[in-house]
């Protein structure tokens, strides 16, 4: 088995390792599904609440994508903004740090009075939650454009317009797909959050009534399952950007 196959396989080692020894520790030790559930157990709670399951996931996928996509046009926007301009710089960048400070469950009341309990708070909380790690970087990828490049495309006619257009966003996409594999993350995040305090769906809700009623099993697999669909949707940004900026790994191995 050589390198690759190796880093292929490791975290699906690491995984079942984790699981035998949680399952070990779990039934050696007598602990109540009440207070540690074991894989076991989540997984026949999982297989009897599967359609339950099912429809809380799909209630928060929907959710999540919508309050992302918003997040991408918003970041982006932002981002190029900020860099390609140094007075936006100046003047965004600071506010928007203090703003990404701020705790964005704080913000779910605040939504509820504004848009009522629902998907509308949802998608703001997972909007709120993901918009900033986009847009720093596409400032980033923008502002360490070189000097030097820029000064020859300059020479060569090109516009301030030209260079960000057709050579500094090209060169951010590495950026850009960075920042949305993290972004991914922290809008389900911010979704089941918001479904945990001001929804009646979702995979927060169905958090919620679990532990409720002291169904553990069933709570751990509604984590199960928002750690799977954000591990699907990493995957699935890391597979595009392999396929779309390959010769920016190529450059950087070079």
């Amino acid at each position: 088995m050589n390198k690759k196959q190796v880093e292929r396989w490791a975290p699906w080692l690491l995984l079942v390792i984790v699981v035998i020894v949680w399952e070990v520790i779990c039934s050696g030790f007598g602990v109540s599904e009440f207070i540690f559930p074991s894989p076991s157990r989540i997984w026949s709670q999982t297989l009897e609440h599967k359609e339950v399951i099912l429809g809380h996931a799909w209630h928060t996928f929907w959710v999540t994508m919508v309050g992302f996509a918003v997040a991408i046009v918003v970041g982006v926007l932002l981002g190029f903004l900020i860099g390609s301009s140094r007075l936006a710089y100046a003047a965004i960048y600071p506010l928007m740090t203090g703003f990404n400070a701020l705790p964005k469950a704080a913000f779910v009341p605040i939504l509820v009075v504004w848009f009522g309990i629902g998907v509308g708070p949802a998608i703001l909380t997972a909007f709120l939650i993901s918009f900033f790690p986009i847009m720093v970087n596409i400032a980033t990828g923008l502002a360490t454009l070189e000097p030097e490049l820029e000064d020859v495309l300059r020479v060569l006619g090109a516009k301030r317009w030209d260079v960000l257009v057709k050579v500094g966003l090209p060169r951010s996409l590495p950026y850009f797909y960075g920042s949305l594999k993290v972004a991914i993350t922290l809008a389900f995040v911010g979704t089941t959050v918001s479904e945990m305090t001001a929804s009646n769906e979702g995979i927060g809700y169905l958090l919620i009534s679990a532990g409720s009623s002291m169904q553990m099993g069933l709570a751990f697999s509604g984590l199960l399952v928002v750690g799977i669909m954000a591990m699907v949707m990493y995957e699935l940004f890391s597979w595009v950007e392999k396929h779309t900026t390959g010769w920016a790994h190529r450059g950087s191995q070079g």
